[in-house]
């Protein structure tokens, strides 16, 4: 890695107007690739995950430190005029600003997009919603869970017999603030050929629908045929009209499913992820022992296996059960086959490999001392992300207003009007 390589984003002022998770997954992620990201918080606690689920009494919680590392701190009332004038200087010279209030927030605040376009022509303005502007329900207050029911996840998650079923991976917020950050590093881009800045949303329900793209998909096939030949249901079970849950199957036209490995009656994660993948059916067989599958009529094929592929599963779990999920792999990479033991997140927090690529970082913060959290999923030859703690509510605050130009006396004033 070349040392002398500045960060890609050095330069950049953010104003962070987010909470909760969305906005500041976006901006996090920016300030890890060196932009100046100035989190705007209330007076009156900050962001409110600053206490929720807390694990240390009277410290920041993991929720807020995990989804804001890197940035500084600015506390204030924006609802009095003073504080709205702080908030139109910092506009004036930032270059992105984020948010993601409920709907019509930040109009009522007198900072619409069309006042902030005036004020800084050229700033970007990153916006997160639930809906879309075109749909009916675009005044909905949004989180996680909602977005994933509105974007078809849940429809799509499951097994057959059972309800919808929510992801833990953060479809809704998180997803959606990386397409965000993709919009904004596009406008920024944009900016360099124009000039101008301009308005860059995203709604969580589009953003869930994205990841779903091959359930729509389905769904164009489901109608055109009356069936979906990868789905654990065909051929013995009739389809509906829309694209069923399919528990464990993959979505690309390999059977896969979770299948047990020894020690699963007392480690509810001793399984692997296993894929019979189609060209790779002989070495597949060789592995698990079934060398007489590959010319068997009844299993020779993809079409002739689905029929009964839980036997099959239920065959190669009998070949897993004298093998931890370790030595599963280690002997089925051998012969190409896809798969994967399932992790805990015990073991993804003290897996070597994941903390020697930055995957899993320690982190110092005030108070709190050492603490684990991601580190950059995206790894850059010439640069490596260092990940810091978080602010503490309003730690900033002097500094960015001295930065603005106002005296130690009006800084003074703000305080006793409790403008900061």
């Amino acid at each position: 890695m070349n040392t002398e390589v500045p960060q890609p984003l050095s330069g950049v002022k953010v104003i962070d107007f987010t909470g909760v998770q969305a906005g500041p997954a976006c901006t996090q992620m920016m300030a890890w690739f060196g932009a100046d990201v100035l989190k705007v918080e209330r007076l009156d606690g900050g962001d409110v995950t600053r206490h929720q689920l807390r694990d240390i009494p009277d410290h920041d919680a993991l929720y807020f430190t995990m989804l804001n590392s890197n940035k500084r701190s600015l506390a204030i009332n924006t609802k009095t005029p003073e504080g709205l004038a702080v908030m139109e200087k910092l506009i004036r010279e930032a270059d992105v600003l984020v948010e993601n209030f409920a709907p019509g927030a930040l109009d009522r605040m007198g900072l619409s997009w069309d006042h902030i376009h005036e004020l800084n022509p050229r700033l970007i303005f990153g916006s997160v919603k639930g809906f879309n502007e075109q749909s009916p329900w675009k005044d909905l207050k949004v989180y996680e869970n909602v977005a994933q029911a509105a974007g078809g996840a849940l429809s799509t998650t499951g097994f057959w017999d059972g309800p919808p079923t929510v992801s833990s991976a953060a479809l809704g917020d998180s997803n959606t603030g990386m397409h965000l950050l993709i919009g904004i590093l596009t406008a920024l881009l944009a900016r360099e050929k124009t000039g101008v800045g301009q308005k860059v949303s995203v709604s969580m329900q589009d953003a869930v629908l994205n990841l779903c793209r091959v359930k729509l998909r389905d769904q164009e096939r489901l109608e055109a045929v009356g069936y979906l030949e990868e789905y654990p249901q065909y051929p013995n079970t009739p389809f509906g009209d829309a694209v069923p849950r399919g528990g464990n199957a993959g979505g690309g036209g390999q059977p896969g499913w979770v299948l047990k490995c020894k020690g699963w009656q007392d480690d509810p994660n001793s399984y692997i992820y296993f894929t019979i993948q189609e060209q790779n059916w002989a070495k597949t067989c060789e592995a698990v022992g079934k060398p007489e599958w590959v010319d068997d009529p009844a299993y020779s094929t993809a079409e002739a296996r689905q029929p009964h592929i839980f036997d099959i599963f239920a065959d190669i779990e009998k070949w897993l059960a004298d093998k931890t999920k370790y030595e599963a792999v280690d002997i089925l990479r051998t012969y190409d086959v896809p798969c994967a033991p399932v992790l805990s997140m015990k073991e993804i927090a003290y897996d070597p490999a994941l903390r020697a690529s930055g995957t899993v970082v320690e982190v110092e913060q005030e108070g709190r001392g050492k603490y684990l959290t991601v580190g950059s999923p995206v790894k850059f030859s010439d640069f490596s992300p260092t990940i810091t703690g978080a602010p503490l509510l309003g730690e900033h605050t002097i500094d960015v207003l001295s930065d603005l130009g106002y005296t130690t006396d009006q800084i003074a004033e703000l305080k006793t009007a409790h403008v900061i």
